[in-house]
């Protein structure tokens, strides 16, 4: 991620700044996860071994307009799977977040028991040589990019 200037104290406020963003990314998008695991696994798993990228992304696309604003979470046009017969599937989806100034990059795995969420990189318009700030930034961004409750 970005924010590494260099110096220890500098390296470990970095660190905790990323560890923040990546616990704050992974709240707001656990309604969206939920909602991608009612995809069932079979189709899931064929669009992505079959490149079908237009499906996935109209997968994304749909179950994040329950929780997002309009185009601030899309599909990266990438995935994988892994699938073997001793253990659950996992499949991962390449995702990019944007919203007044932030841009976050990563990977969203959904498997069984659990979810992660991979965070390649994250950009800020204008950032600040103070990675808290930048977090605030990106919380605030989180904030604001949730859909409006529907009556």
């Amino acid at each position: 991620m970005q924010d590494h200037t260099g110096g220890a104290g500098k390296a470990a406020a970095a660190a905790s700044a990323d560890q923040q963003r990546k616990e704050a990314l992974a709240l707001a998008l656990k309604d969206f996860t939920s909602e991608m695991k009612l995809v069932d696994v079979v189709d899931l798993v064929a669009f992505v071994r079959t490149e079908q990228h237009g499906n996935i992304a109209d997968l994304v696309r749909s179950s994040a307009e329950l929780y997002f604003k309009d185009d601030t979470l899309r599909y990266g046009m990438a995935a994988s799977v892994d699938l073997d017969w001793d253990r659950p599937p996992t499949i991962g989806l390449d995702l990019e977040f944007y919203h007044k100034g932030v841009w976050v990059y990563f990977s969203l795995v959904l498997g069984e028991p659990e979810n992660a969420v991979n965070v390649s990189y994250i950009e800020f318009t204008n950032a600040s040589d103070d990675p808290e700030e930048n977090t605030r930034r990106l919380l605030a961004a989180l904030d604001d990019a949730r859909a409006e409750a529907r009556g």
